[in-house]
């Protein structure tokens, strides 16, 4: 099934997120490297206080989409920081979207970040904070960037129900080993709560989190203009577990 430009736009344009409908989904889709961040983001913003001007670290940015949606819905100053992307070719997109004098892309290691403590007024990460923040000294090491009662929140690949020891049967054809980070909104509270740096203020899950996760990659594969392999099959497979999970913290 084919989509024209305009159908595709329309398909994946959802009530829930109004603030990303801004967002060619073209543009989103030649850029993206998961489930739409521009969702992911918009829904962890609904329980952060940003202002104008607030110095903010976005932390494995990707190809700085979120960073961009940051400083052009918000007008904060975004740090882009990522490992996987270089900061050159984050800098051409952030200037062709004309937010190079809010956004700075930086090449870093998530566990070696190139700022002074207490430099931010707020942390984000989207699809990114599972793969390197699952050990329980991360967080604590990641805090003493942030500004005293300043927020971190995360949004990352969740589950409802968390898989034990074993790969669930019905996923084994689709299963990867960091599959195992993806964990519920409670364990992820109990984590960061074990820190004792931060309250945690919220720790929840996107409503409809596993329909939208299914129905990016579903319309961009049938529209055959999904990059990756896609999630599609191990989706549809896992039936309803998958979801996305949304913690919210200020700094003790």
């Amino acid at each position: 099934m084919k989509y024209s430009k305009k159908e595709l736009q329309r398909e994946l344009t959802l009530p829930q997120f109004p603030l990303s409908a801004k967002y060619d989904i073209e543009w989103v889709n030649e850029n993206e490297m998961g489930p739409n961040s521009m969702w992911l983001v918009e829904f962890l913003l609904n329980k952060m206080k940003l202002r104008n001007g607030m110095k903010v670290l976005d932390l494995g940015c990707g190809k700085a989409l979120t960073s961009i949606f940051l400083a052009k819905e918000f007008g904060v100053k975004v740090w882009a920081a990522d490992l996987w992307i270089g900061a050159t070719e984050n800098y051409q997109r952030i200037k062709e979207q004309g937010v190079d004098d809010l956004v700075y892309p930086i090449h870093a290691d998530a566990h070696s970040l190139p700022f002074a403590h207490g430099f931010f007024d707020a942390i984000v990460s989207i699809d990114a904070y599972h793969y390197f923040g699952t050990n329980e000294m991360y967080l604590e090491s990641l805090i003493r960037y942030l500004k005293p009662n300043g927020q971190i929140g995360i949004v990352v690949p969740s589950v409802h129900k968390e898989f034990d020891s074993k790969v669930p049967e019905n996923l084994k054809p689709y299963w990867e080993p960091y599959l195992f980070t993806h964990h519920s909104p409670n364990w992820w509270k109990e984590l960061w709560e074990r820190s004792e740096t931060v309250t945690v203020q919220v720790a929840d899950t996107m409503p409809n989190g596993y329909d939208n996760w299914l129905k990016w990659d579903k319309t961009l594969k049938e529209a055959g203009i999904l990059k990756r392999n896609g999630d599609v099959e191990m989706l549809e497979a896992d039936g309803g577990n998958f979801t996305f999970a949304r913690i919210v913290a200020n700094k003790k």
